[in-house]
């Protein structure tokens, strides 16, 4: 699989990212080489390989889960940066 500077350009479409023609071929270089490093890793033989969640053995450092009381509706419209009447406002994002 190749991915193409009209490739690159989709993508920074999507993401709404403005790129320079040089920034563009630099990318897609970029995302090339990581692509062709994937395809050699699917390559490798893990057949005899017994699968692990990390290289090292971790215990789990998680703090216990404690509830506590939510914001109230009107606490929360407080943080708000813009709220009209009972409603979060923020910037339109599609088109």
């Amino acid at each position: 699989m190749s991915v193409t500077e009209k490739d690159v350009r989709y993508m920074a479409d999507l993401a709404r990212l403005q790129l320079s023609g040089e920034e563009v071929k630099s990318f897609a270089q970029d995302i090339n080489k990581i692509l062709d490093y994937m395809d050699r890793l699917d390559e490798l033989d893990t057949s005899d390989v017994e699968p692990l969640e990390h290289v090292i053995d971790l215990d789990s450092r998680l703090r216990k889960d404690k509830a506590e009381a939510p914001l109230s509706h009107d606490d929360a419209l407080k943080n708000a940066p813009d709220s009209d009447s009972d409603y979060f406002r923020v910037p339109k994002v599609i088109e």
